[in-house]
Protein backbone atom coordinates (compact mmCIF):
# COMPACT_ATOMS: atom_id res chain seq x y z
CA UNK A 1 0.00 0.00 0.00
CA UNK A 2 1.50 3.33 -1.09
CA UNK A 3 0.76 6.06 1.45
CA UNK A 4 -0.86 9.34 0.51
CA UNK A 5 0.79 12.60 1.61
CA UNK A 6 -0.97 14.45 4.42
CA UNK A 7 -1.67 18.16 4.13
CA UNK A 8 -2.41 20.25 7.23
CA UNK A 9 -3.71 23.82 7.06
CA UNK A 10 -2.93 26.04 10.06
CA UNK A 11 -3.24 29.71 10.92
CA UNK A 12 -3.46 31.28 14.38
CA UNK A 13 -4.56 28.64 16.90
CA UNK A 14 -1.50 27.09 18.58
CA UNK A 15 -3.41 25.02 21.14
CA UNK A 16 -5.66 23.46 18.51
CA UNK A 17 -2.72 22.86 16.20
CA UNK A 18 -0.77 21.09 18.94
CA UNK A 19 -3.65 18.70 19.71
CA UNK A 20 -4.03 17.94 16.01
CA UNK A 21 -0.31 17.25 15.50
CA UNK A 22 0.02 15.15 18.66
CA UNK A 23 -2.93 12.98 17.64
CA UNK A 24 -1.57 12.64 14.09
CA UNK A 25 1.81 11.61 15.47
CA UNK A 26 0.11 8.76 17.38
CA UNK A 27 -1.33 7.29 14.16
CA UNK A 28 0.24 3.93 13.35
CA UNK A 29 1.27 5.05 9.85
CA UNK A 30 2.52 8.53 10.81
CA UNK A 31 6.18 7.52 10.96
CA UNK A 32 5.90 6.26 7.38
CA UNK A 33 3.98 9.27 5.99
CA UNK A 34 4.93 12.61 4.49
CA UNK A 35 3.34 15.74 5.95
CA UNK A 36 2.96 19.17 4.33
CA UNK A 37 1.98 22.04 6.63
CA UNK A 38 0.56 25.20 5.03
CA UNK A 39 0.72 28.22 7.38
CA UNK A 40 -1.54 31.10 6.37
CA UNK A 41 -0.26 34.66 6.80
CA UNK A 42 -1.55 37.67 8.74
CA UNK A 43 -4.47 39.78 7.56
CA UNK A 44 -3.82 43.36 6.54
CA UNK A 45 -5.41 44.65 9.75
CA UNK A 46 -3.77 42.05 12.02
CA UNK A 47 -3.12 43.21 15.59
CA UNK A 48 0.04 42.45 17.57
CA UNK A 49 -1.91 39.72 19.35
CA UNK A 50 -2.92 38.20 15.99
CA UNK A 51 0.68 38.20 14.81
CA UNK A 52 1.82 36.65 18.08
CA UNK A 53 -0.60 33.74 17.68
CA UNK A 54 0.51 33.22 14.06
CA UNK A 55 4.16 33.18 15.15
CA UNK A 56 3.39 30.69 17.93
CA UNK A 57 1.83 28.32 15.41
CA UNK A 58 4.82 28.62 13.08
CA UNK A 59 7.25 27.95 15.92
CA UNK A 60 5.18 25.00 17.10
CA UNK A 61 5.03 23.13 13.78
CA UNK A 62 8.84 23.24 13.57
CA UNK A 63 9.43 21.70 17.00
CA UNK A 64 9.13 18.00 16.11
CA UNK A 65 9.26 15.55 13.26
CA UNK A 66 5.53 14.88 13.46
CA UNK A 67 5.75 12.39 10.58
CA UNK A 68 8.53 10.69 8.60
CA UNK A 69 9.09 13.87 6.60
CA UNK A 70 7.66 17.33 7.24
CA UNK A 71 7.60 20.22 4.75
CA UNK A 72 6.42 23.63 5.96
CA UNK A 73 5.07 26.37 3.69
CA UNK A 74 4.65 29.84 5.20
CA UNK A 75 2.55 32.44 3.41
CA UNK A 76 3.49 36.09 3.91
CA UNK A 77 -0.07 37.21 3.19
CA UNK A 78 -3.47 36.01 4.33
CA UNK A 79 -5.08 33.83 1.70
CA UNK A 80 -8.08 32.83 3.82
CA UNK A 81 -9.14 29.28 4.54
CA UNK A 82 -10.96 28.61 1.27
CA UNK A 83 -8.18 29.83 -1.05
CA UNK A 84 -5.49 28.18 1.08
CA UNK A 85 -7.18 24.79 0.89
CA UNK A 86 -7.94 24.91 -2.83
CA UNK A 87 -4.40 26.03 -3.75
CA UNK A 88 -2.66 23.63 -1.36
CA UNK A 89 -4.76 20.60 -2.25
CA UNK A 90 -4.40 21.28 -5.98
CA UNK A 91 -0.61 21.55 -5.74
CA UNK A 92 -0.05 18.40 -3.68
CA UNK A 93 -2.67 16.13 -5.25
CA UNK A 94 -1.42 16.99 -8.75
CA UNK A 95 2.10 16.05 -7.68
CA UNK A 96 1.33 12.85 -5.75
CA UNK A 97 -1.94 11.65 -7.31
CA UNK A 98 -3.77 11.40 -3.97
CA UNK A 99 -3.98 13.33 -0.72
CA UNK A 100 -5.24 13.29 2.89
CA UNK A 101 -6.40 16.69 4.18
CA UNK A 102 -6.60 18.05 7.73
CA UNK A 103 -7.24 21.43 9.31
CA UNK A 104 -5.77 22.68 12.58
CA UNK A 105 -8.74 21.58 14.71
CA UNK A 106 -9.09 17.97 13.54
CA UNK A 107 -8.00 15.44 16.17
CA UNK A 108 -7.64 12.03 14.54
CA UNK A 109 -8.03 8.51 15.93
CA UNK A 110 -5.03 6.19 15.87
CA UNK A 111 -6.54 4.25 12.97
CA UNK A 112 -7.38 7.31 10.86
CA UNK A 113 -4.42 7.12 8.46
CA UNK A 114 -4.81 3.39 7.92
CA UNK A 115 -8.51 3.77 7.11
CA UNK A 116 -7.88 6.65 4.71
CA UNK A 117 -5.03 4.92 2.88
CA UNK A 118 -6.88 1.60 2.61
CA UNK A 119 -9.94 3.36 1.22
CA UNK A 120 -7.84 5.37 -1.24
CA UNK A 121 -6.31 2.12 -2.53
CA UNK A 122 -9.60 0.20 -2.73
CA UNK A 123 -11.57 2.89 -4.56
CA UNK A 124 -8.80 4.38 -6.70
CA UNK A 125 -10.28 3.05 -9.93
CA UNK A 126 -13.92 3.82 -9.11
CA UNK A 127 -14.61 7.20 -10.78
CA UNK A 128 -17.95 7.65 -8.99
CA UNK A 129 -16.19 7.58 -5.60
CA UNK A 130 -14.62 11.03 -5.50
CA UNK A 131 -13.84 11.48 -1.81
CA UNK A 132 -13.10 9.55 1.40
CA UNK A 133 -14.30 11.02 4.71
CA UNK A 134 -12.88 10.31 8.15
CA UNK A 135 -15.82 12.10 9.75
CA UNK A 136 -19.34 10.76 10.26
CA UNK A 137 -22.42 12.31 11.84
CA UNK A 138 -24.03 10.55 14.82
CA UNK A 139 -26.46 7.78 13.88
CA UNK A 140 -29.49 6.37 15.71
CA UNK A 141 -29.12 2.99 14.00
CA UNK A 142 -26.34 0.47 13.45
CA UNK A 143 -24.69 1.11 10.08
CA UNK A 144 -22.45 -0.98 7.85
CA UNK A 145 -18.74 -0.36 8.49
CA UNK A 146 -18.62 2.05 5.54
CA UNK A 147 -21.21 3.56 3.23
CA UNK A 148 -21.48 5.86 0.21
CA UNK A 149 -23.30 9.19 0.33
CA UNK A 150 -23.58 12.05 -2.17
CA UNK A 151 -22.21 14.89 -0.01
CA UNK A 152 -18.49 15.36 0.80
CA UNK A 153 -17.10 16.34 4.20
CA UNK A 154 -14.34 18.75 5.20
CA UNK A 155 -13.29 17.34 8.59
CA UNK A 156 -10.51 14.91 7.72
CA UNK A 157 -10.87 13.80 4.11
CA UNK A 158 -9.01 12.40 1.13
CA UNK A 159 -9.25 12.38 -2.65
CA UNK A 160 -7.40 11.65 -5.89
CA UNK A 161 -6.21 13.98 -8.65
CA UNK A 162 -8.62 12.21 -11.03
CA UNK A 163 -11.49 13.41 -8.84
CA UNK A 164 -10.13 16.80 -7.77
CA UNK A 165 -9.63 17.80 -11.42
CA UNK A 166 -13.41 18.25 -11.52
CA UNK A 167 -13.34 20.92 -8.78
CA UNK A 168 -14.95 24.04 -10.26
CA UNK A 169 -14.64 27.36 -8.46
CA UNK A 170 -17.12 29.06 -10.82
CA UNK A 171 -20.56 28.70 -9.30
CA UNK A 172 -22.38 30.14 -12.31
CA UNK A 173 -20.86 27.37 -14.43
CA UNK A 174 -21.93 24.75 -11.90
CA UNK A 175 -25.49 26.09 -11.66
CA UNK A 176 -25.97 25.88 -15.42
CA UNK A 177 -25.47 22.11 -15.09
CA UNK A 178 -28.26 21.77 -12.52
CA UNK A 179 -31.65 20.55 -13.66
CA UNK A 180 -34.84 21.78 -12.01
CA UNK A 181 -35.31 18.51 -10.15
CA UNK A 182 -31.73 18.54 -8.85
CA UNK A 183 -32.41 21.06 -6.09
CA UNK A 184 -34.38 18.51 -4.05
CA UNK A 185 -31.54 15.98 -4.22
CA UNK A 186 -28.79 18.56 -3.69
CA UNK A 187 -30.59 19.76 -0.56
CA UNK A 188 -30.59 16.16 0.75
CA UNK A 189 -34.30 15.84 0.05
CA UNK A 190 -34.96 19.32 1.42
CA UNK A 191 -33.43 18.71 4.85
CA UNK A 192 -30.66 21.30 4.39
CA UNK A 193 -30.29 24.58 2.46
CA UNK A 194 -27.26 23.72 0.27
CA UNK A 195 -28.62 25.56 -2.80
CA UNK A 196 -29.05 28.70 -0.71
CA UNK A 197 -25.45 28.39 0.49
CA UNK A 198 -24.27 27.96 -3.10
CA UNK A 199 -26.11 31.11 -4.21
CA UNK A 200 -24.72 33.09 -1.24
CA UNK A 201 -21.23 32.11 -2.41
CA UNK A 202 -22.07 33.22 -5.93
CA UNK A 203 -23.17 36.62 -4.58
CA UNK A 204 -20.07 36.97 -2.41
CA UNK A 205 -21.98 36.81 0.87
CA UNK A 206 -20.09 33.64 1.79
CA UNK A 207 -16.78 32.19 0.66
CA UNK A 208 -16.56 28.45 1.24
CA UNK A 209 -14.72 25.87 -0.82
CA UNK A 210 -16.76 22.86 0.37
CA UNK A 211 -20.06 23.87 -1.24
CA UNK A 212 -18.23 24.30 -4.56
CA UNK A 213 -16.65 20.86 -4.16
CA UNK A 214 -20.04 19.35 -3.32
CA UNK A 215 -21.62 20.95 -6.40
CA UNK A 216 -18.68 19.76 -8.54
CA UNK A 217 -19.12 16.22 -7.26
CA UNK A 218 -22.89 16.39 -7.63
CA UNK A 219 -22.90 17.35 -11.31
CA UNK A 220 -20.51 14.44 -11.98
CA UNK A 221 -22.59 11.93 -10.02
CA UNK A 222 -19.86 11.63 -7.39
CA UNK A 223 -20.08 9.90 -4.01
CA UNK A 224 -18.13 10.07 -0.75
CA UNK A 225 -17.20 7.03 1.37
CA UNK A 226 -18.01 7.44 5.07
CA UNK A 227 -17.11 5.31 8.11
CA UNK A 228 -19.99 4.13 10.32
CA UNK A 229 -18.56 6.20 13.18
CA UNK A 230 -16.26 9.20 13.13
CA UNK A 231 -12.49 8.76 13.12
CA UNK A 232 -11.97 12.41 13.94
CA UNK A 233 -13.08 14.88 16.57
CA UNK A 234 -13.33 18.61 15.88
CA UNK A 235 -11.92 20.80 18.68
CA UNK A 236 -12.36 24.09 16.84
CA UNK A 237 -15.71 25.35 18.09
CA UNK A 238 -15.42 28.90 19.40
CA UNK A 239 -14.65 32.52 18.57
CA UNK A 240 -11.42 31.88 16.64
CA UNK A 241 -13.06 29.39 14.28
CA UNK A 242 -14.11 30.32 10.75
CA UNK A 243 -17.56 28.69 10.69
CA UNK A 244 -18.36 27.08 14.07
CA UNK A 245 -18.34 29.93 16.59
CA UNK A 246 -21.19 28.72 18.84
CA UNK A 247 -19.26 26.26 20.99
CA UNK A 248 -22.10 25.03 23.21
CA UNK A 249 -24.66 24.46 20.47
CA UNK A 250 -22.23 22.86 18.04
CA UNK A 251 -20.98 20.42 20.68
CA UNK A 252 -24.58 19.45 21.36
CA UNK A 253 -25.05 18.57 17.70
CA UNK A 254 -21.72 16.79 17.16
CA UNK A 255 -21.71 14.25 19.98
CA UNK A 256 -18.21 13.15 20.96
CA UNK A 257 -19.54 9.64 21.75
CA UNK A 258 -19.66 9.13 17.99
CA UNK A 259 -15.84 9.01 17.88
CA UNK A 260 -14.04 5.62 17.49
CA UNK A 261 -10.40 4.54 17.30
CA UNK A 262 -10.51 2.54 14.05
CA UNK A 263 -12.68 1.40 11.15
CA UNK A 264 -11.70 -1.47 8.87
CA UNK A 265 -12.06 -0.98 5.12
CA UNK A 266 -11.69 -4.60 4.08
CA UNK A 267 -13.94 -4.72 1.03
CA UNK A 268 -15.51 -2.55 -1.61
CA UNK A 269 -19.18 -1.70 -1.48
CA UNK A 270 -21.14 -4.33 -3.42
CA UNK A 271 -22.72 -1.59 -5.49
CA UNK A 272 -21.21 1.83 -6.18
CA UNK A 273 -24.46 3.56 -5.31
CA UNK A 274 -25.64 5.67 -2.43
CA UNK A 275 -26.31 3.73 0.78
CA UNK A 276 -29.93 4.30 1.85
CA UNK A 277 -29.15 3.90 5.55
CA UNK A 278 -26.40 6.52 5.35
CA UNK A 279 -28.73 8.85 3.44
CA UNK A 280 -31.40 8.44 6.12
CA UNK A 281 -28.82 9.09 8.84
CA UNK A 282 -27.78 12.39 7.25
CA UNK A 283 -31.42 13.40 6.77
CA UNK A 284 -32.13 12.73 10.45
CA UNK A 285 -29.01 14.61 11.43
CA UNK A 286 -29.95 17.68 9.39
CA UNK A 287 -33.48 17.66 10.78
CA UNK A 288 -32.08 17.59 14.31
CA UNK A 289 -29.53 20.29 13.47
CA UNK A 290 -32.26 22.49 12.03
CA UNK A 291 -34.31 22.00 15.19
CA UNK A 292 -31.39 22.90 17.49
CA UNK A 293 -30.23 25.93 15.50
CA UNK A 294 -33.77 27.06 14.67
CA UNK A 295 -35.14 26.73 18.18
CA UNK A 296 -35.98 30.24 19.51
CA UNK A 297 -33.98 31.47 22.48
CA UNK A 298 -35.60 31.83 25.90
CA UNK A 299 -35.59 35.61 25.40
CA UNK A 300 -37.56 35.41 22.16
CA UNK A 301 -39.96 32.77 23.52
CA UNK A 302 -40.75 35.01 26.50
CA UNK A 303 -41.20 38.07 24.30
CA UNK A 304 -43.49 36.10 21.99
CA UNK A 305 -45.69 35.02 24.89
CA UNK A 306 -45.76 38.42 26.52
CA UNK A 307 -46.70 40.09 23.23
CA UNK A 308 -50.01 38.29 23.50
CA UNK A 309 -50.77 39.98 26.81
CA UNK A 310 -52.35 43.22 25.61
CA UNK A 311 -51.96 45.00 28.87
CA UNK A 312 -48.16 44.93 28.66
CA UNK A 313 -46.24 47.20 26.29
CA UNK A 314 -44.07 45.21 23.85
CA UNK A 315 -41.54 48.03 23.76
CA UNK A 316 -41.09 47.88 27.52
CA UNK A 317 -40.65 44.10 27.36
CA UNK A 318 -38.01 44.32 24.64
CA UNK A 319 -36.11 47.01 26.51
CA UNK A 320 -36.05 44.81 29.59
CA UNK A 321 -33.82 42.30 27.78
CA UNK A 322 -31.35 44.84 26.39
Amino acid sequence: MSLAPIVLFVYNRPQHTLKTLEALMQNELAEMSELFIFCDGPKADATNQDQERINKVRDLVKKKNWCKKVTIRESQVNKGLADSIVAGVTEIVNTYGKIIVLEDDIVTSKGFLRYMNEALDLYENEPKVMQISGFMVPSKVELEQTGLFRQPASWGWATWNTSWQHYDNQIDTLLTQFKEADEFEFNIENTYHHIEELIKNEKGILKTWLIRWYASMFVHGGLCLYPHKSLIYNTGFGELSTHTKDKKMTKKIFNRNNHVSSVQVVYKQKSITENQAYLNTFKDFYKYQNYIWGKPSLKHRLISKLKNIKSISFDRISNFFH
